[in-house]
């Protein structure tokens, strides 16, 4: 269950029905509060709004075994900094897909995240390597 915000009920009811929840935040107050929900996947929604800083801000309090996500206005050329900052991987909604887009262009641009995210991650691989 994906959703835009954090509505405690709903994480809630979703767990109880063996559901995996990834509800949306912005704050860490709202971050917390999923949490003590039972949430354990993030989406930090709208992420262009905030940026990778914010993150960074928020891996430093939230629990290493929670994942967070951005969503909303992330494109190719964003993923290594999130990725540095701790994001767990992404969502990608009209960087992907637009109704007007064919079909080889969403896999021109589905093509350009996967290279992205494949490259940022060997990049991070490499510096944790090197001594």
């Amino acid at each position: 269950m994906v959703a835009p915000n954090c509505d405690a009920d709903l994480i809630a009811g979703a767990l109880q029905l063996g559901l995996q929840v990834m509800p949306g935040f912005a704050t860490a107050t709202e971050a917390f509060a999923a949490i003590r929900a039972g949430a354990r996947l993030l989406k930090l929604f709208p992420a262009v709004s905030y940026g990778p800083r914010h993150l960074q801000a928020l891996r430093a309090v939230l629990p290493a075994e929670v994942h967070v996500y951005p969503v909303g206005g992330i494109g190719a050329s964003d993923v290594p900094s999130w990725l540095g900052v701790g994001a767990a991987g992404f969502g990608f909604g009209s960087e992907l897909f637009r109704p007007e887009y064919s079909l080889a262009e969403i896999e021109r641009r589905a093509q350009l995240l996967v290279g992205a995210f494949r490259q940022a991650l060997q990049r991070l691989d490499s510096a944790a390597a090197a001594p």
